[in-house]
């Protein structure tokens, strides 16, 4: 890890600095071209959940949303990390149910809800969580309707059972994993034959790909440039069905959900695992990939992400732009809800972009 990369994001208390969090972010355009960044852009790190859109492109590129007939809820799901609140899970379970199959094939792990509600609802009815409350199932079902789609599409002389063919399915020489990694190599412009591997949270691959080239692939899917015509329209039609059901990919109090329910289709962005945060912004026609050193993800990265969009998005309404600015500088409560502090970008964040200060009484 470069330690020499520069402090985003600053813990307040007192009046005083209480802990702060070094990162690197990059931001470019559909041509590569970087507009700004700080910190160290070209080490790879693990995107994780933060690239859920690219991995869900063959989905819709290769046919099998229009066969399955799933919706924008069902596609926004796809590139979802959820809550595991009833309305995610029902979702999943639809979308299997459409390719005609049932949870039993999903190979994503079980956990329980991340929502306190959800959870406790569940323990309440006795119920154990399952596979469709993994933050990570509509991503799954989204694999498994895509392998449907293709053996359903294979000669009778080459088939397996279909659960045979199923089967598997997170391991990287599958014949859908082959898909889902060509087609974040195609977006990043990056060699992951040559890149770190690694098995992520829901069991599938994760490739060490540098923010630049992350920040380059979410360029691409917010403007279509460096796109086949079929890619650049199944990542146009993600971005809509994200925009019209933000709920499904995150939920109830989630960064990603406000962020969406405000701006629609001007950001969409989505979190990933140990401080990683990725946006397209077709507006500005830019692409934006965040790490933050330690890992921070529920605080320092959604604090980066939300700056950030501060200083690309133009925010004219006023309800938008509170929301963003509170997002970008949250305050900090105790148990008994006393304000005892605040995260705030670091002025070398707001230096490096041109973020406007927030005002203060």
């Amino acid at each position: 890890m470069n330690s020499g990369n520069p402090v985003l994001v600053e813990a307040w208390r007192g009046g005083a600095v209480e802990s702060f969090h070094r990162g690197a972010f990059a931001v470019v355009d559909g041509d590569g071209a970087r507009v700004t960044s700080l910190g160290d852009i070209d080490r790879p790190v693990f995107p994780r959940s933060a690239i859920k859109l690219l991995q869900s492109l063959p989905l819709v590129e290769s046919g099998a949303a229009d066969r399955f007939r799933l919706n924008d809820d069902e596609l926004a799901l796809a590139c979802a990390s959820h809550n595991g609140e009833p309305a995610h899970a029902r979702t999943a379970a639809s979308m299997l149910a459409k390719a005609g199959v049932d949870e039993s094939v999903l190979e994503c792990g079980a956990h329980w809800p991340y929502h306190e509600a959800a959870s406790h609802a569940l323990a309440a009815a006795g119920a154990a969580p399952g596979p469709l409350h993994n933050n990570c199932s509509g991503k799954h079902a989204g694999f498994v309707c895509l392998a449907c789609h293709g053996w359903d599409g294979a000669p009778a002389s080459e088939r397996r059972s279909r659960r045979a063919f199923l089967a598997g399915y997170v391991g990287r020489e599958h014949a859908v994993m082959r898909e889902v990694e060509a087609s974040v190599a195609a977006s990043t412009g990056c060699n992951l034959e040559r890149a770190p591997v690694g098995i992520d949270g829901c069991s599938i691959p994760t490739y060490g790909i540098p923010l630049r080239a992350l920040a380059l692939g979410f360029a691409r899917a917010a403007t279509g440039v460096g796109m086949s015509a079929g890619r650049a329209a199944a990542a146009a039609r993600l971005r809509r069905a994200v925009a019209h059901s933000p709920f499904m990919v995150g939920g109830t109090g989630r960064f990603d959900t406000r962020v969406m329910q405000a701006l629609g289709e001007r950001v969409f962005c989505k979190v990933g695992a140990e401080g990683v945060y990725c946006a397209a912004l077709p507006e500005a026609g830019l692409g934006v990939a965040l790490k933050i050193d330690d890992g921070n993800t529920a605080r320092a990265c959604e604090v980066a992400m939300a700056a950030l969009i501060q200083a690309f998005v133009p925010l004219p309404d006023d309800a938008q732009r509170t929301l963003v600015a509170e997002l970008a500088e949250p305050v900090l409560r105790n148990w008994r809800g006393l304000e005892v502090g605040r995260l705030a970008p670091h002025e070398a964040l707001r230096n490096a972009a041109p973020i406007e200060k927030p005002r203060r009484a």
